[in-house]
């Protein structure tokens, strides 16, 4: 972490030194030093933008030191800094917290779990894609099932932007969602049933809502205490809703439900696969008016 980050700030401060070559400055190696020198002499302040500024935190090798160095790097350059007019860091992650406080508490976070006055713009609004199934020709309510089913404080439904010009630009209704690495490696809890974790993920694909708090969540992707850490991580990765308000969390809509199926298979919950297969069989028989089957489904379930 130390070299990744000396390098990155050798080369900011040699493309500042080239930009700046009329000032003699204080420490030309030193990042905050060669900013300051330039806010002082030029009256000059600096926009930083960082995508994926969690990278770090998603890496399951990384140990924890690393995470603090690379935290207490980002405060040191920017926290309370005059040279610094905005900063703007995108991620999946809220800001990693550790000890008792955040080294980053300066910034305005938006997130899956409380995305605050950015909710419109989290996803495709019901208006937005309403108007695409007009112009593409394609059956709103079909898409509505498939890849609605987040819903903010006063917005009700947000669709997964990617997901829904797949679908449009295809024509064809399916599961676009692309798995993560950190999805596969989540099964392994669900499996030995971290903390009553399978209980709540056979709820959910029953289509119930759980109980969840979020607020316990340490924002990586390694440390988990108890179950609602595993499920705060599955809202900000997208494969579950979140109902701010009343605390619950959801499989949000039928691309996600597949997603979760084809996780149980794999671990192989064959109990519930059965009795997935079992309920599925009862409801073509009541489309079929099938009185033998449909009786001989409903023996099955206690």
């Amino acid at each position: 972490m130390d070299v990744m980050i000396q390098t990155l700030c050798t080369k900011i401060c040699r493309e500042l030194v080239r930009k700046y070559s009329d000032i003699e400055f204080t420490d030309d190696a030193n990042i905050v030093e060669t900013m300051y020198d330039i806010f002082l002499e030029k009256d000059k302040t600096f926009i930083i933008l960082i995508d994926e500024w969690d990278c770090i935190f998603r890496e399951p090798e990384c140990p924890e030191e690393e995470w603090k160095k690379y935290l207490d790097f980002l405060r040191n350059w920017m926290k309370d800094k005059p040279y610094i007019s905005l900063a703007y860091m995108t991620g999946i992650l809220p800001i990693k917290k550790y000890g008792n406080h955040s080294a980053l508490n300066m910034f305005t976070e938006y997130s899956m779990t409380n995305p605050k006055k950015m909710a419109p713009y989290m996803g495709f609004t019901d208006v937005e894609v309403k108007a695409l199934c007009e112009k593409y020709k394609m059956d709103y309510e079909e898409v509505h099932t498939w890849y609605d089913g987040y819903s903010f404080e006063g917005i009700s439904s947000v669709y997964s932007p990617k997901s829904v010009v797949e679908c449009l630009s295809s024509r064809i209704f399916d599961n676009y969602w692309n798995q993560t690495e950190t999805f596969e490696a989540l099964k392994v809890y669900i499996q030995m049933n971290y903390d009553g974790l399978k209980d709540k993920v056979v709820e959910m694909i029953a289509g119930n809502r759980v109980k969840i708090n979020t607020g316990s969540f340490t924002n990586d992707m390694q440390t988990f205490h108890r179950t609602d850490d595993v499920l705060t991580l599955l809202i900000h990765l997208g494969y579950l809703a979140n109902d701010f308000e009343k605390k619950h969390v959801y499989i949000p809509n039928k691309e996600i439900s597949h997603e979760f199926l084809n996780a149980v298979a794999v671990i192989g919950w064959n109990e519930l696969m059965l009795a997935i297969s079992d309920s599925e069989r009862l409801l073509n028989s009541l489309w079929n008016e099938d009185e033998a089957a449909v009786a001989s489904g409903i023996e099955k379930f206690p």
